[in-house]
Formats: structure tokens, C-alpha cells, sequence
């Protein structure tokens, strides 16, 4: 096999999460033009149409199913209805995500649960239902944050802590399952790009607070992170597994 063939993706079926904005846009559309049929699952139902209709101009397959991800029974249909489809799981994407910036005096239980329940729980919920029909030779790509290995002056615990926990869920199921069932399971760290939650941010705050600590001096750009998850989910990336890749300008260096 060639090097650039190792980063084809031809006749391989992802699912990813979290797909109706953001990131999750990018790595369907991404994994799409690597060459694999993509089921996009998200929350938003008119958002995940327009994922849909996106993915679909790269020639792509692809299949759209409103998710939950902190619902079990939500992520046993998104797989089942990709079997339904496709036929076959080999690569999942967990993009899932969401966030709050509640200072940790004033947030409540159920703020907290919330983010736990998607963030982690959503994830490891997807996990399990992907890894029953995977095959030897599939990828799980998490995402997590550069806010789970440090901190960025927001109030962000719960976020934090889901994230640092999902670097954690990486390490133990490539543990579990490399070896047994030929699944890698790895982590992609991205640092601060331009979505729905940084529009949340307060004014100035990424220019005053992020950037400084960013060798690479800008945000990042959202091809930069998608190639990393098609690299994470080809064979270009065969000998990895349980590791957490930070894509973030440098800013865990400083």
C-alpha cells in the first residue's frame, strides 16, 4: 500500500456526532471527501438536514438521524439504522458536545449532569453501541479539548472535567480493545476555532486571553482539524492507539 492510499478512506462507513454545526460539519465533510459513506447524527433535526445536503455534494452517501447522545436507546438507532444502511461501522467520530461557563459556586446539579451526561456518558454510550458491530480494523476518534489537560480563564468546570474524563474513557477502551477486537480508540484535543460555543465567549476574550498563549498565534481553521481526524481514522494511523492528540497551535507548550 502506497503512503497517500493509507489515508483513503474508500468503501469505509463513518458515523459522526454532533454534525449539525461546527466541527461536526467539517468531519463529515472531510471523511466524506477521503472517500467513506457518512451517517451524521445531531440533536437539531433542520441543521442535520443541511449537514446532510453538504456531505452530499462531495458524492458522497450519506444518512442523517436526529440523536440524543446522552439517550442510549438514541445512539442503539444511530448504528442501527447505519447497519440498516451501510451494512458495516468502521469509524466513529464522537463529537458530541456541549458547554457552560458557570462559575463553580453558583452551578447546580442538573448544569453539571448535563454536560457530564453528553460530553462523557453520550460518548461512552456511542462507544459501546459502535464497538458491538465493529470490525477488526475500525477507529473510534474522540474528541476532548485542550480544556481537559489545562484551564483558559473561564469558569468551565464541568466542561473540563467531561473532557479530561473522556481522554481517560480513550486510554481504557484502546486498552480493552485493540488487542481483542482490533478497534483503536484515540483522542483529538482541538484548541480554540471559531463555532457555535466560542460565538458564546465573551467580547475580546479569545484575541485577549487565548491568543497570547497560542504559538501559532491565530485560531485554528477547521480543515486543520478534520485532516487530523481522517488521518486518526485511516490506515495512516494504524499503529496508534490510546493516545490524545492535541491540535491547537501549540498552546499546551506554553
Amino acid at each position: 500500500m502506497s503512503i497517500l492510499n493509507r489515508f483513503s478512506l474508500d468503501g469505509k462507513v463513518a458515523i459522526v456526532t454532533g454534525a449539525s454545526s461546527g466541527l461536526g460539519v467539517a468531519f463529515a465533510t472531510a471523511l466524506a471527501e477521503a472517500g467513506a459513506s457518512i451517517a451524521v447524527g445531531a440533536r437539531r433535526s433542520s441543521r442535520l438536514s443541511e449537514t446532510k445536503e453538504k456531505v452530499a455534494e462531495t458524492g458522497a452517501q450519506v444518512l442523517a438521524v436526529v440523536s440524543d447522545v446522552s439517550v442510549p436507546e438514541d445512539c442503539d438507532n444511530l448504528v442501527a439504522e447505519t447497519m440498516r444502511t451501510f451494512g458495516r461501522v468502521d469509524i466513529l467520530v464522537n463529537n458530541a458536545g456541549i458547554a457552560t461557563a458557570v462559575p463553580a459556586i453558583r452551578e447546580n446539579p442538573d448544569q453539571f449532569r448535563e454536560i457530564v451526561e453528553v460530553n462523557l456518558m453520550g460518548s461512552y454510550w456511542m462507544a459501546q453501541a459502535c464497538g458491538r458491530v465493529m470490525q477488526p480494523g475500525s477507529s473510534i476518534i474522540n474528541i476532548g479539548s485542550v480544556l481537559g489537560l489545562t484551564t483558559a480563564g473561564l469558569p468551565q468546570a464541568a466542561y473540563s472535567a467531561s473532557k479530561a474524563a473522556v481522554m481517560g474513557l480513550t486510554r481504557d477502551l484502546a486498552q480493552q480493545w485493540t488487542g481483542r477486537r482490533g478497534i483503536r480508540v484515540n483522542a483529538v484535543a482541538p484548541g480554540f476555532f471559531r463555532t457555535e460555543m466560542t460565538d458564546e465567549y465573551p467580547d475580546g476574550y479569545v484575541e485577549s486571553v487565548v491568543l497570547p498563549r497560542v504559538p501559532a498565534g491565530r485560531t485554528g481553521e477547521m480543515q486543520e482539524c478534520a485532516a487530523v481526524v481522517v488521518f486518526l481514522a485511516s490506515e495512516a494511523s494504524s499503529y496508534i492507539t490510546g493516545v490524545v492528540l492535541p491540535v491547537d497551535g501549540g498552546m499546551l507548550i506554553t
